[in-house]
C-alpha cells in the first residue's frame, strides 16, 4: 500500500509540473502552479489534505516550506485561506506545502481551561501531521532541498509550529510564527525562530522570550503596529499581505 501510494503521488507531482496539463492551475500574474490532494496516513487512518504550491519551472534543490492554518472550527477549507503568503514565497521560488489541519469529526479546539494543557492534543496532532507530510514528500520529491524545511503558522498553527520546532530541532530550518499566543518558543539557537506579532493581542506569560533570551538565542520578533491577528490570512489589505510577506522573505533569507 505504501509504494501505490508513492507511485500515485509521484505521478500526481509529475503531472502538475506539465506545461499544459489539465490538473494544473497556473496563475499568470504569480507565475505559480498550484494542486490540491490528500495524503493519507495508515497508522492514524487519518487523510490530511494538502495543497502545493510551486513556482512555474524547475523545482529541483527548492527550498520546502510548511503551512499551518489558524483555527478554522473544522469547516475544512482553511489550508487555502492564506493564498496571498504561499503563491507569494512560490514565485520567489520555494515549493510550498500548506496542509489542512482540521477535518470535520475532529474534536473542536478547546476555549477553556489552562489552554497550554486543553490545546495540548492539537497541536500535537498537528505535529503528527507536518511530520508525515515531511516524510511523504521526501519520497515523492527527493529532488527537493530537504536540508532547507522551514515552518511557518498563524495563530493556533503557530503553536503547532513552535512545538514541532521544539520537537524535531534536527527537521527545521527555520520556525516561524505569525501572532501564536500559548506555546513558548523554544529558547535555542536551533533552528532559527522568528515571530511576527499582531498589535491587538498579547501572547500568554512565557511565550516570547524576553530581549535577553532573543539576544542570547538569536530569536528575531517583530511587533506590526498596523496588523491585527485577524489581518494575517487572505482577509488582510493588500498593504499588510505585502509587510507581511516582506518580512518572510526576509526571515527566510536569513
Amino acid at each position: 500500500m505504501k509504494k501505490q501510494a508513492i507511485a500515485f503521488y509521484s505521478l500526481l507531482v509529475i503531472l502538475i509540473l506539465l506545461p499544459n496539463n489539465i490538473f494544473a492551475q497556473l496563475s499568470d500574474k504569480e507565475k505559480i502552479r498550484e494542486y490540491t490532494f490528500d495524503l493519507y496516513d495508515d497508522a492514524r487512518e487519518r487523510s490530511i489534505p494538502v495543497v502545493i504550491y510551486s513556482p512555474q519551472h524547475d523545482t529541483k534543490n527548492a527550498k520546502v516550506v510548511i503551512m499551518s492554518h489558524g483555527y478554522g472550527k473544522n469547516v475544512g477549507e482553511s489550508y487555502k485561506s492564506y493564498s496571498a503568503i504561499t503563491k507569494e514565497l512560490a514565485s520567489k521560488g520555494y515549493f510550498v506545502l500548506s496542509i489542512q489541519h482540521e477535518l470535520a469529526d475532529d474534536d473542536l479546539l478547546a476555549m477553556d481551561g489552562n489552554l497550554y494543557e486543553t490545546r495540548m492534543p492539537n497541536w500535537e496532532r498537528g505535529v503528527k501531521n507536518i511530520l508525515f507530510t515531511i516524510s511523504e514528500f521526501k519520497e515523492i520529491r527527493p529532488d527537493l532541498d530537504w536540508t532547507n524545511v522551514n515552518l511557518i503558522g498563524h495563530s493556533n498553527g503557530g503553536d503547532m509550529t513552535m512545538l514541532f520546532a521544539a520537537k524535531y530541532p534536527s527537521l527545521t530550518k527555520r520556525a516561524i510564527s505569525l501572532d501564536h499566543r500559548r506555546m513558548p518558543m523554544p529558547r535555542a539557537n536551533s533552528p532559527k525562530l522568528y515571530s511576527l506579532r499582531g498589535s491587538d493581542f498579547e501572547a500568554d506569560k512565557d511565550v516570547l522570550p524576553t530581549a535577553d533570551e532573543q539576544k542570547k538565542y538569536s530569536i528575531t520578533i517583530v511587533k506590526l503596529d498596523d496588523v491585527k491577528h485577524g489581518d494575517m490570512d487572505d482577509k488582510g489589505s493588500p498593504a499588510q499581505l505585502e509587510k507581511i510577506n516582506r518580512y518572510l522573505l526576509e526571515f527566510l533569507n536569513d
